[in-house]
């Protein structure tokens, strides 16, 4: 599905909805709140049906002014990492074009949902790692010195912890495996940069040693949430943060296209992919060959751009749909990409 138009018309948004039917704040990574439009008060709400395996599942998430966003599969109440169980969903936004360059944060978020799509659960064991380390910064701050209480958040961070670099090695693994090194975009060698014990029980050993050290910190300075991604873009053996803006950006979509076969090697089902103005820094040939790509893999698809010129090389393989910003609402009318 192509969705062009204007800027402001509202293609970005329709976008987010869909992120939305994934665990986490979707890809623009707001809050509950901040998704609010006017008037104020009215909360959101946004409902899908989706096809797991031949099965169809009634989806509902929402979110009323003030409080968090709840979620509901088939009637019943769930927590977010339980949409991960239907399906996997990855994304690029315009924002994303700069990943490799800025802050690791990033890159983790990035990785993390590359995992996901291969362990479901993992969602829930990095908010669990994450959990358990809030209330360990908790007391650092406070400067408790109950060993217990450290204990016991320690040994949950390192079985947590362990699981999360576990998952995230995994995930680099398969990716490698799924590369396509015939491609037009340039192949990345992936490496997990983390100073963290890899084994359950060192980490958990680890933190109970840094204990003195992080108090003066304030925070845990050592652990999978301080790990980073590091990309070396194999043909020329370059870091992904020296080369272009182009390169940078083709070099995720090998990523995003090697994490898409490796699911249907795997599962047999292509993750749902949403490409926010993905013809950017694309030139023609890349941008055939992209289309091409998620054409073979059968993947659902949704990308924007300002024209349906930009999409010409999908023809009738696509649905085209313009949007238009009027009397604050947008509109959809569908269009040939032709």
């Amino acid at each position: 599905m192509v969705l062009f138009g204007a800027n402001g018309a509202g293609k970005t948004n329709l976008l987010e909805a869909v992120s939305l039917l994934s665990p986490g704040r979707g890809l623009r990574r707001a809050q509950a709140d901040d998704l609010i439009g006017k008037p104020a008060g009215l909360g959101w709400k946004i409902s899908a049906v989706l096809d797991r395996a031949g099965i169809l599942h009634e989806v509902e998430t929402q979110a009323s002014p003030g409080a968090p966003r709840s979620v509901r599969i088939d009637g019943k109440a769930a927590p977010q990492s339980a949409l991960s169980n239907l399906g996997a969903m990855l994304w690029l936004t315009p924002a994303m074009d700069r990943l490799w360059i800025e802050a690791a944060e990033g890159r983790r978020r990035f990785l993390d949902r590359l995992a996901m799509g291969f362990h479901p659960d993992h969602a829930e064991t990095v908010l669990s790692y994450e959990k358990a380390m809030r209330e360990r910064n908790r007391l650092l701050r406070d400067e408790v010195a109950d060993p217990a209480w450290y204990g016991a958040l320690e040994a949950r961070m390192g079985i947590a912890g362990a699981q999360m670099t576990a998952n995230r090695v995994a995930t680099l693994k398969r990716l490698a495996a799924a590369a396509d090194p015939g491609s037009p975009f340039p192949q990345a060698d992936l490496s997990l940069i983390d100073e963290a014990p890899a084994s359950e029980f060192e980490l958990a050993e680890v933190l109970a040693q840094g204990r003195r050290r992080d108090m003066a910190a304030g925070r845990t300075l050592i652990g999978p949430h301080r790990a980073d991604l590091a990309a070396i873009w194999t043909a020329r053996d370059r870091p992904a943060a020296q080369c272009s803006t182009g390169e940078q950006k083709a070099m995720l979509i090998a990523l995003i296209l090697a994490h898409a076969r490796a699911l249907m090697q795997d599962t047999g089902r292509p993750p749902v992919v949403l490409l926010d103005e993905i013809a950017a820094h694309l030139d023609e040939n890349r941008r055939a060959a992209l289309y091409d790509a998620i054409c073979d893999l059968g993947a659902q698809a949704m990308m924007t751009g300002t024209g349906p010129e930009l999409f010409a090389a999908l023809g009738p393989r696509a649905q085209g749909f313009e949007l238009t910003a009027r009397d604050g609402a947008s509109h959809l009318l569908e269009r040939t990409l032709t």
